[in-house]
């Protein structure tokens, strides 16, 4: 790899951003690509496809052979509440590979015993979130049911890049919530992005039941083209 592709990766890396190196099968050039770069590429749809998939690997394309070298940051998975689906929801994403955050100022709750092997941090969003620089490649779910804890959450989520935002709740409880968000001036588009109620119209039932369903449906969100993952959803 040439030494200027290289530090461009690991600025890259280091930033949490995506990118994938072109290598021309043919020729063995080779060609850097950001993932803000895909939109003006000629290979736009190919280099999206490989993001979505995380995987590198050997593509046809109308200008021959290439090898895609994919660079992707860890995905994140951010729950507010401790609670017994952000306890199931943990031990899923961590077999998915997420690096995953459980936050909650309630101590009984959040504490290490009842999430073992995962981050957890026993305060407030507003002082938990900023530290953690959520981005694009972070899922973030609201579970508490708490408007203290869940609102200033979700309006942290929501000015960030987040690939995914949920938040438990019923379709009454969700339009209370819209109008909460509302008073406090997030903007419509923003807070049509939550999905709620959250998770996968599985029929779900139990924790472990609702806790698949949103890791089916934040799974969707971050393989799927978005009018797949709306399908799906």
């Amino acid at each position: 790899m040439r030494l200027d592709i290289l530090k461009a990766l690991n600025a890259e890396r280091a930033a949490r951003r995506a990118a994938i190196v072109v290598t021309d099968v043919a020729s063995g050039e080779q060609r850097f690509v950001r993932k803000a770069e895909f939109a003006a590429d000629p290979l736009r749809d190919t280099l999206e496809a490989a993001l979505r998939s995380g995987k590198s690997g050997m593509v046809d394309t109308p200008h021959g052979k290439v090898f895609l070298t994919v660079h992707v940051p860890p995905a994140r998975l951010v729950a507010i509440g401790a609670v017994h689906i952000s306890q199931a929801l943990a031990r899923m994403a961590k077999l998915l590979g997420y690096d995953v955050v459980i936050i909650d100022p309630r101590t009984a709750f959040a504490t290490p015993e009842r999430f073992p092997d995962v981050k957890v941090i026993a305060e407030w969003p507003d002082v938990a979130l900023p530290p953690l620089d959520v981005d694009g490649y972070t899922a973030f779910v609201a579970l508490t049911h708490d408007p203290k804890i869940d609102d200033p959450a979700l309006i942290h989520a929501l000015a960030r890049d987040c690939f995914y935002v949920g938040a438990l709740g019923s379709r009454k409880t969700h339009a209370r919530r819209v109008e909460r968000l509302a008073a406090q001036g997030i903007a419509h588009d923003a807070i049509a992005r939550i999905h709620a109620p959250i998770g996968l119209a599985i029929g779900a039932v139990s924790p472990p039941e609702i806790a698949l369903a949103i890791m089916g449906e934040i799974t969707a969100r971050l393989r799927l083209p978005a009018g797949k993952a709306e399908k799906a959803a």
